[in-house]
């Protein structure tokens, strides 16, 4: 299985330091933002990995990543000409995933605790489909919020007033290769993006879009505060390794 990792977006929540710095590259702990989820695909045994970055920012990350030796990967680069959602920046990884091949995508922004493995090996018993991972948050009406019917997801509203359940839609994605298709049939939402989310909905709808629940610590580091508390969260797991 191969990976991809996002890394591009406008960061806009954390200005001003992304005036200066893509936010994937800005510190938690003791390294770059980046660092996480390239370590995390390599802990889950997945050496392939394509990261998807903007043209103002591809040369840092390759000066940072090279071609992934370092951590025991391969590391491919590809650069998204305009911002035009998640979907769209996926869109690009076809012809890095090939026909019949399955993959893991991950939102770079996403840090998070546990390890992918057991959710790779669950996905690739899976025949067909999609898969996402799920964490529990103290408001969800923040997210994408999953309506569920046993393993099955039916729906994925988006930043509902009212929420089906406690659940979070993490950035953390297992999909098949329809994927690409379906990100053609797609068009723009309101905000002029392919969605992530209306991706989602087309496995939803089919019936095959299933799901794993994070039990450890998980931020989507897009803020000052979801930043720093990623930082401390990481000191913390160091600490207990020691």
């Amino acid at each position: 299985m191969k990976g991809v990792v996002l890394a591009g977006g406008t960061g806009t929540r954390l200005h001003p330091l992304t005036k200066i710095f893509n936010k994937h590259l800005l510190p938690v702990g003791q390294y770059p933002m980046i660092h996480y989820a390239i370590q995390k695909l390599h802990d889950a045994g997945i050496t392939d990995i394509l990261l998807i970055t903007n043209k103002q920012s591809w040369g840092l990350f390759a000066e940072y990543l090279r071609d992934g030796e370092e951590w025991g990967v391969k590391i491919t680069y590809k650069i998204q000409d305009k911002a035009g959602g998640i979907a769209q920046a996926l869109g690009l990884a076809e012809g890095f995933i090939h026909p019949n091949e399955k993959f893991v995508l991950i939102l770079g922004d996403n840090l998070f605790q546990d390890s992918l493995k057991p959710c790779i090996e669950q996905f690739q018993m899976q025949e067909q489909g999609a898969m996402v991972l799920l964490k529990e948050v103290n408001d969800s009406r923040r997210y994408g919020v999953p309506i569920l019917e046993g393993t099955i997801i039916t729906a994925i509203e988006e930043k509902p007033e009212h929420p089906s359940c406690s659940y979070a839609v993490t950035g953390i994605y297992l999909f098949d290769y329809t994927v690409f298709e379906i990100i053609k049939t797609q068009k723009p939402s309101k905000r002029g993006e392919l969605e992530i989310t209306d991706v989602n909905n087309v496995y939803a709808a089919a019936g095959i879009l299933k799901h794993q629940f994070l039990t450890g610590w998980w931020i989507d580091a897009g803020t000052h505060e979801s930043l720093f508390q990623a930082t401390l969260f990481l000191r913390q797991e160091d600490e207990e390794c020691r």
